[in-house]
């Protein structure tokens, strides 16, 4: 029996039961029953010939077992009067792309958003989330009980708002980051969370592979944890992609990225997942960082600063105009930029400085940088440059 199995069933079948009892708490707790029953029967009696609807029966016996309790008449007393909630319509859509838009209700803060996807759809134990995001597991614990609370009430049912796509999307996308750049923790990155990130974005492309933004943002990701082997030197502590060694790249994520946002972008319209995608390509198909076309990237921030304006892609932009216009160029832009708090603002000026010869600058930048990130590598990376000075 596969683990890999039971863990892509897991949100289809809670999926199917919240579509037909309602009770996200209880009917994640019925699916996990399932869940165990099976790992326990299938080695023995075999994996049954349509295993999901296997998963479905059990949890749905066990369902009915719990809302029949008397402590869960107790937690219940009015959501007992209606045990099984009206399924509307019938969706063609795959129940895991339901409850991944339920996880992401507009009503949910975005870290409740995260904690409830990472849990309901991904899988994670409440522990592994609360590691990942460096919060005890009691903190962890309530804000994902108080997440199911706040959608046990919602429709179970494909969204008509287009807006909805979006936050499922911006959720995957912050879970991806996180993995990528640990925003805090003795760690530079959390593999788990960007490899989660990436799978999930694989669900939601494969359910939707017409729609060009899904495309990139997975090809993003690709494009991006590409770099992963490489990011890292032997202390933990990041290395710049100028002096990365790209023959630890992974050359086969390259490859599919290029080709998903490659297809996307005629598609249209372009959104800012497909044109950070393209970005990515530019960095990842050069053969060495002096190769990069520095030229096409400025077009392409450009082009993202139009449709999304913000203080990091103006930050962004700036750097790939000083590898084309020099250092000064480059702080021109950054100087007035809305970001004193942020430490990659920072980071950038002190690098620019640095490169410009003013080491005093510099140095007294990447020390400021350095007590405003709480991530331990940067940190350390950001004292090193400034002792280098």
């Amino acid at each position: 029996m596969s683990a890999d199995l039971l863990r892509t069933l897991a949100p289809q079948v809670l999926g199917a039961v919240v579509r037909r009892f309602g009770h996200f708490d209880t009917a994640e707790d019925a699916v996990q029953e399932a869940l165990l029953a099976a790992t326990r029967q299938w080695p023995v009696d075999g994996v049954p010939d349509d295993p999901r609807a296997w998963l479905i029966t059990v949890a749905a016996r066990r369902l009915t077992d719990l809302l029949r309790s008397e402590a869960a008449r107790r937690r219940r007393e009015e959501a007992d009067a209606r045990l099984v909630v009206a399924p509307g319509p019938v969706v063609d859509a795959d129940d895991t792309l339901v409850l991944l838009f339920l996880c992401c209700h507009p009503a949910l803060s975005p870290a409740s958003q995260i904690a409830l996807t990472l849990r309901a759809v991904g899988g994670l134990t409440t522990a592994e989330i609360a590691r990942a995001f460096l919060v005890p597991e009691s903190t962890m614990t309530r804000r994902i009980t108080r997440a199911k609370r706040a959608v046990a009430g919602q429709s179970f049912g494909m969204p008509a708002d287009a807006g909805r796509l979006d936050a499922v999307l911006h959720v995957l996308y912050l879970v991806f980051n996180e993995g990528y750049a640990a925003t805090a923790g003795p760690h530079l990155q959390r593999a788990e969370l960007a490899a989660e990130a990436i799978r999930l974005s694989r669900v939601v492309h494969r359910l939707l592979p017409d729609d060009a933004e899904v495309a990139g943002l997975l090809a993003l990701m690709l494009l991006t944890d590409a770099r992963r082997p490489a990011r890292t030197a032997p202390d933990g502590s990041p290395v710049p992609m100028a002096e990365q060694d790209r023959a630890l790249w992974d050359a086969d994520r390259i490859a599919e990225g290029v080709r998903l946002v490659s297809a996307a972008l005629p598609r249209g319209p372009v959104g800012p997942y497909q044109l950070q995608a393209a970005i990515a390509a530019v960095h990842d198909e050069a053969p060495d960082a002096a190769s990069t076309d520095w030229p096409q990237i400025i077009e392409l921030y450009g082009v993202l600063l139009r449709v999304t304006d913000t203080p990091l892609v103006r930050l962004n932009r700036a750097v790939a105009v000083s590898m084309v216009d020099g250092p000064r160029a480059g702080l021109a832009l950054v100087d007035g930029l809305p970001l004193d708090d942020d430490h990659r603002l920072h980071a950038v000026r002190a690098h620019l400085l640095e490169t410009a010869g003013e080491a005093d600058g510099a140095r007294a930048a990447y020390l400021r940088a350095a007590r405003l990130t709480p991530s331990l590598p940067q940190q350390r990376y950001l004292h090193g440059r400034a002792a280098r000075l």
